[in-house]
């Protein structure tokens, strides 16, 4: 059995909050355009590996990564 038969279906769980928020983002987004909640959650998101995070002329953004879309 090969790598990609196994991975197939792979999901990762999210909360009601985090799945909110990942329909809500479009683009790249900074980061200070949400708000402290907000934040907290992208964080957590980012830990999932479902957000990106990048430092563009000194200002985080961040975008949702393809592999989710």
């Amino acid at each position: 059995m090969k790598l990609n038969e196994l991975i197939l279906d792979f999901t990762i769980a999210t909360t009601n909050e985090e799945q909110g928020i990942l329909d809500k983002m479009s683009g790249v987004t900074p980061i200070d355009a949400f708000d402290e909640r907000d934040r907290f959650i992208i964080e957590n998101l980012i830990r999932k590996s479902l957000v990106s995070k990048v430092k563009h002329n000194g200002i985080i953004m961040v975008l949702v990564n393809e592999a989710y879309k």
